[in-house]
């Protein structure tokens, strides 16, 4: 029964998504994979068989994303595990992103996830199981990262519809996790997955130092390996209680904690001002 799971995954034809495709097919699961492209995705994953359907999808598209699950669902009858992988990130300013920038970074990692949730959740509620693993970042917990305003942004926004997803369906029997990955050695930090400001603007010196070091020392060595994070997604996936939050990644773990010590400190710091707001008895 464990081999004959679904696996539905986004942003598959690089990445941790790839990673994931390939080792759920290795390992006899049914995986349906969408790509923008699917001769890209064909070529990336390279195993033609029954077990693997890949598909083309705009996650932008509603009806794009109900075609792919619909098609999922006619080929495997079923599909268990869902993994909102799609999306890019945005290094600039808060001030030097247009709105058009800044709005479709949220169009793909924000309103493409809650296309992908709300076309699989019907078959997931009417069969009474499920999981949807939302990936999110660790810049989705922290974002104290110079030139990541509107990345990190979208991903707080996954972790907080995460958790509230995880709230809604559990009465259904299905699980919600959102994975905030540190930094893992994929392409993420490339130009084909790191879109910049068309007008930067040159004063801000922090941002470009933060984007030269991401671009020229950070990308290539990052210490996460996206085979282990694939590996651990499987994992938690057959979990009988899986967590709403997963983090991945030694620099993700001390991250968090850095992030929770500081708001554990500023509220300490300032609790008779925030409890001594309440109407007087």
């Amino acid at each position: 029964m464990k081999k004959q799971k679904t696996w539905f995954v986004t942003g598959a034809s690089k990445g941790l998504g790839l990673s994931l495709v390939k080792q759920l097919l290795a390992a006899g699961y049914n995986v349906a994979a969408t790509s923008r492209n699917a001769a890209d995705l064909n070529q990336a994953v390279g195993n033609p068989n029954d077990e693997f359907l890949p598909l083309e999808m705009n996650i932008k598209s509603e009806q794009s994303v109900a075609e792919a699950i619909d098609l999922t669902v006619k080929h495997f009858g079923r599909i268990d595990v869902v993994v909102n992988n799609a999306g890019y990130g945005m290094l600039g300013s808060l001030e030097e992103l247009s709105e058009e920038e800044s709005y479709e970074n949220f169009a793909v990692n924000v309103f493409g996830s809650l296309n992908v949730i709300r076309k699989a959740m019907p078959h997931l509620r009417a069969q009474g199981s499920g999981h949807i693993f939302n990936i999110a970042s660790i810049g989705g917990f922290t974002g104290d990262f110079p030139g990541f305003g509107i990345y990190c942004a979208t991903k707080f926004a996954v972790h907080g519809f995460t958790e509230s997803l995880a709230a809604e369906i559990r009465e259904f029997g299905v699980h919600a996790t959102v994975v905030s990955p540190g930094y893992f050695r994929t392409d993420f930090l490339t130009s084909g997955s790191m879109a910049t400001p068309a007008n930067p603007i040159a004063e801000y010196k922090s941002v470009r130092d933060s984007q030269n070091q991401h671009e020229n020392e950070i990308n290539g060595n990052q210490g996460g390996d996206p085979e282990k994070a694939a590996l651990a997604m499987i994992k938690v996936s057959e979990a009988e209680n899986p967590p709403v939050h997963l983090f991945l990644g030694e620099d993700a773990y001390n991250m968090a904690y850095k992030k929770i010590e500081s708001i554990k400190n500023d509220l300490e710091t300032w609790k008779e001002v925030t409890v001594t707001t309440g109407f007087d008895a």
